[in-house]
């Protein structure tokens, strides 16, 4: 018996990587699962894998960036495996370029996977699930990235933008029984391949893609019930809380506050509190001005 007996899955993006894993652990634990991906044959490869170790899986290259697609892909869980239970939007693509250099095209791109094939799938499986009655899991996929990191506007504006719905699915759904949450999952993939730091590449040890997959498959289950709005690090020797946004240091005026006083008072209570910002967090470097740099 596995803890996710019964229940019917969609993973977006399964077909390698991190959804491979997801696929591969959603199906050891007993639910039967629709492996999308852009690549039928690389969906149809986890097919068989599962197949090979007594799962149930089939196989689906659907566009999850449209209405049609995802809604497509939702009835062909249902229609094979008799209901939509759990749904791990996980497809992503990356088309990395610095901000006053990137196209219409590439910033398009990234959101339309992300931030529309996220809310496209996850509306269409919970109107199903809704129907059904039974609730359901949503988990999302996120991204350190979402902190801010050079090169990545799209690619980190769209995983801030899933973050925060994250958080506004959970508040809507749960009178439904449906749990929405998301995790932050690190990997050695094709994308992690390309990734940079800062601007510049790093040479980052390998961490297996599919360590993803057991923290996922337990947050799908039903001794989850109690978790939803979350967002987790997952991936490698690690579950962390990645903490949600929230007011910090603040000062307080009756009536607000005029220039003259923000003029006298802004560098006093915050001139050595300001946030650091990106992936690695530097401390904050501009307390001295942020100044025009000349070429070199």
């Amino acid at each position: 018996m596995g803890v996710l007996d019964g229940k019917g899955a969609v993973v977006t993006g399964g077909g390698r990587g991190i959804g491979r894993g997801h696929c591969i652990h959603l199906a050891k634990n007993g639910a039967s699962v629709v492996v999308n991906d852009i690549d039928r044959g690389e969906a149809e490869k986890v097919v068989a894998e599962i197949a090979a170790a007594g799962g149930k899986a089939v196989a689906s290259d659907d566009d999850i960036s449209s209405r049609e697609g995802a809604r497509a892909l939702i009835q062909k869980c249902v229609d094979e495996f008799g209901g939509v239970h759990i749904l791990v939007n996980n497809a992503g693509n990356v088309k990395d370029r610095s901000f006053l250099k990137m196209t219409d095209e590439e910033f398009d791109s990234v959101l339309r996977v992300h931030v529309r094939g996220t809310f496209l799938c996850s509306q269409e499986a919970a109107l199903r699930m809704k129907e059904q009655g039974a609730g359901g899991s949503i988990v999302n996929t996120v991204s350190a990235a979402h902190f801010g990191n050079f090169g990545q506007t799209n690619y980190a504006g769209s995983k801030g933008a899933i973050a925060s719905m994250t958080y506004t699915w959970a508040g809507e759904l749960a009178r439904s029984g449906i749990r929405v949450n998301a995790i932050s999952p690190s990997g050695t993939t094709r994308m992690s391949a390309t990734a940079k730091i800062g601007g510049k590449t790093v040479d980052l040890p390998f961490v297996d893609p599919a360590l993803n997959g057991p923290f996922v498959a337990w947050l799908c289950s039903d001794d989850a019930s109690w978790v939803t709005g979350q967002i987790f690090g997952t991936g490698g020797d690690r579950v962390v809380i990645v903490e949600q946004p929230r007011y910090g240091t603040g000062m307080y005026k009756p009536g607000g506050w005029s220039v003259e006083e923000l003029q006298t008072h802004m560098k006093g209570t915050f001139g050595t509190r300001l946030e650091p910002f990106g992936l690695m967090k530097p401390p904050y470097a501009h307390y001295g001005g942020v100044k025009v740099e000349k070429s070199e």
